[in-house]
């Protein structure tokens, strides 16, 4: 089951950004007094109870605003609104209503989504409980108090979050269906290599950037095995948006890495590799999935022996974080080598989901740290009992230690190309989790 999507909205300057770095547990939205300052949709992965779920900041709605990027922050609110099972609405019980506040909850009914009504900054209940009543004239539901900034009541208001998720939010869905998200930058190519494997314009194609602005999903299937084919807007930077059609929606895009199995990361090889490819590949990276890089349009490039190899280094350099991908040029346009790709959605499906018993994967430890003894820091040597894996997709290993404070990042690195030379991995990342043993 997909994770819950909730997202956070709410006129300028009412907090949400402070709220969501509560709940996120961490500060990834800028919070300033400036209304305006979270321009784009910022997403974070959020947990409660039993409960986890995609966590999605807005920029404030400012429906009669004349403002251009007060526009764009708006057509962004509405997309995640869109996007959202739950909608987190934000008010300020300083301000009380305003009119912005009616026309916000009036789309809001129009959206026809849950909403739970958070009414913030109340540090002191028993001095603004009445004005918090004042909120009922939304039509809402109840209003809660809250104040994000003093951590006050943000339990309340998540147990009523949750409460409204789908059915089976909690459980995990078993299919023998591999879904494969399409992800890239703009006009990269991503609805015409999924054409091309269904066989049909099952998604419009078009040259202008920006035309795909749904996750969309197309199923097939290949050799008695089961797809669905996630073709997704494409990612760009906010300072390249400049028409109306170029508003992607990054969230979508993020929802369909975080639902899928495999991420079919695509690379324009006219363009060769830029920052927005390498953090629109850590996305999927970050969320555990099988990667593959399509290096796409290499029927349009100029190429000598060594044109491969080069842009194969290139791609090691600039994407160093995820050595384990595996690679393939292709033409969507053609179709060259793009039959090849479901062997490879099928070997990295496999890996990532890969489980290996307790009793090898200790041998190999045994083996790699008699190679190269762990490391010691003022006089204490990283002692490491022994190792098993707790959990697929990705592959994740605890380590119990002497010292968790022992085990640096270079060691850890080392014994994982040490499990990948002996039990492959490709197209997965894997995790560690170390673990004192007295814990």
């Amino acid at each position: 089951m997909a994770k819950p999507i909730v997202a956070i909205v709410g006129r300028p300057n009412v907090g949400k950004s402070t709220l969501f770095n509560r709940i996120a547990g961490e500060r990834i939205s800028i919070v300033e007094n400036t209304p305006g300052v979270t321009r784009d949709r910022i997403y974070a992965e959020a947990e409660w109870l039993q409960y986890k779920f995609t966590l999605i900041d807005t920029g404030g709605l400012e429906p009669e605003s004349d403002d251009m990027m007060l526009k764009f922050m708006y057509n962004q609110a509405e997309l995640a609104i869109e996007a959202a099972d739950v909608i987190v609405f934000v008010g300020d019980v300083r301000t009380g209503v305003t009119d912005a506040d009616m026309q916000v909850a009036n789309l809001l009914r129009k959206a026809g989504k849950p909403v739970v009504l958070a009414v913030n900054k109340v540090d002191d209940l028993a001095k603004y409980s009445m004005d918090v009543y004042e909120f009922y004239s939304l039509g809402l539901g109840d209003p809660m108090g809250v104040s994000a900034g003093q951590m006050i009541g943000l339990g309340d208001l998540l147990d009523e979050v949750v409460k409204l998720f789908p059915e089976g939010s909690d459980a995990d869905e078993e299919d023998d269906t591999i879904k494969v998200a399409v992800i890239g930058k703009p006009n990269v190519g991503k609805s015409s290599l999924i054409n091309r494997i269904l066989g049909e314009e099952r998604v419009i194609v078009s040259d202008v950037a920006g035309t795909t602005r749904d996750a969309v999903d197309s199923p097939y299937t290949y050799n008695g095995q089961k797809y669905v084919f996630i073709d997704t807007a494409g990612m760009r930077r906010r300072s390249k948006v400049k028409e109306n059609i170029e508003k992607y929606s990054v969230i979508r895009s993020v929802s369909a890495v975080e639902r899928a199995d495999v991420v079919i990361v695509m690379i324009d090889a006219q363009e060769g590799i830029t920052d927005q490819d390498a953090k629109i590949a850590g996305i999927a990276h970050e969320a555990g999935k099988a990667v593959i890089l399509a290096v796409n349009k290499w029927d349009a490039v100029e190429k000598d022996n060594h044109t491969m190899k080069r842009f194969s280094e290139d791609l090691d350099r600039d994407l160093k974080y995820m050595p384990y991908a595996p690679k393939i040029f292709i033409s969507a346009l053609t179709g060259q080598r793009v039959s090849k790709i479901f062997e490879l959605i099928n070997t990295v499906y496999e890996n990532n989901c890969m489980r290996i018993s307790t009793g090898l994967l200790n041998d190999v430890l045994i083996e790699a740290m008699a190679m190269n003894q762990p490391p010691a820091e003022k006089g204490r040597q990283l002692k490491i009992y022994y190792m098993t894996q707790v959990s697929v997709k990705p592959p994740t290993f605890v380590l119990f230690v002497n010292d968790t404070e022992l085990l640096h990042f270079s060691y850890k690195r080392y014994i994982e190309n040490k499990l990948r030379e002996a039990f492959g991995f490709a197209g997965t990342p894997i995790h560690f989790i170390a673990r004192n043993r007295k814990d």
